[in-house]
């Protein structure tokens, strides 16, 4: 695969409100994605913080915007597909096969960013409510991430998450699904110099994340569900996927 070197998307104002969106996010009760987005949004707007972003680095994350959605217009597969099949470590060292998995039910596969990352933490707090109305159709979630297996333990200790969370440490898995790219040095400076070092999560050298995205696979390997978008705020709700576990 012809590697491209992308940036990531929007703003990442996120970044100051992260440890207030991960208490929110635990106490709210069961709903949508959007619905709790929307409350995050509106607790963040009274909240009175200040933007502490300069005219450059909003410069900066405009134009990483608009080259990501230029050169990734359609990431992810297509329903229909093969699901690539993998192995890879959970959080404690175990290897999990996507094909052992699928030989229990249907697996509802998330890709995310890190456990820094606010949206991804909604997110899987949102599926993480759903978990019950999952099983009802046997299926489970799985989640891929590309930090290091400590960070996961961590992350999963914290928020008490049921699930497998599995490490892509070298973006391969990343790569299949076709959700890879590489964060620009402009990008990665305006993180650094706002406290965010997505190398102290993934491992020195790997300033990489996967465009958020979620599939739906059945017991046969086949994609029938997918969600993958690069504006990071955009996710897979509960109640699509529940609809696509229905058909199946």
């Amino acid at each position: 695969m012809k590697m491209i070197k992308f940036y990531i998307t929007s703003s990442i104002l996120i970044l100051s409100f992260f440890v207030h969106l991960n208490g929110f996010a635990e106490t709210t009760e069961s709903s949508g994605f959007k619905e709790q987005r929307q409350q995050f949004y509106e607790q963040r707007k009274n909240s009175g913080k200040k933007d502490k972003f300069s005219a450059e680095d909003k410069k900066v994350m405009k134009q990483a915007a608009d080259m990501l959605a230029s050169e990734l217009p359609n990431p992810g597969l297509h329903i229909g597909e093969k699901a690539p099949y993998f192995s890879l470590s959970n959080a404690f060292g175990k290897i999990i096969h996507l094909s052992d998995e699928l030989k229990k039910g249907p697996v509802i596969l998330v890709f995310y960013r890190g456990a820094w990352c606010p949206f991804c933490n909604l997110h899987l707090h949102v599926l993480q409510q759903n978990l019950h109305r999952f099983k009802k159709y046997n299926a489970q979630l799985i989640a891929v991430t590309p930090q290091t297996p400590d960070k996961s333990a961590g992350q999963i200790k914290k928020d008490k998450f049921p699930f497998e969370v599995l490490s892509d440490t070298d973006s391969r898995v990343m790569k299949a699904y076709n959700l890879y790219y590489e964060l620009g040095d402009q990008l990665t400076k305006v993180y650094r110099k706002h406290g965010l070092d997505v190398e102290a999560f993934n491992g020195k050298g790997r300033n990489v994340l996967p465009v958020p995205g979620t599939f739906v696979i059945d017991t046969k390997g086949i994609i029938r569900g997918v969600h993958a978008e690069t504006d990071y705020k955009e996710r897979m709700e509960p109640k699509d996927i529940l609809k696509i576990l229905r058909a199946l």
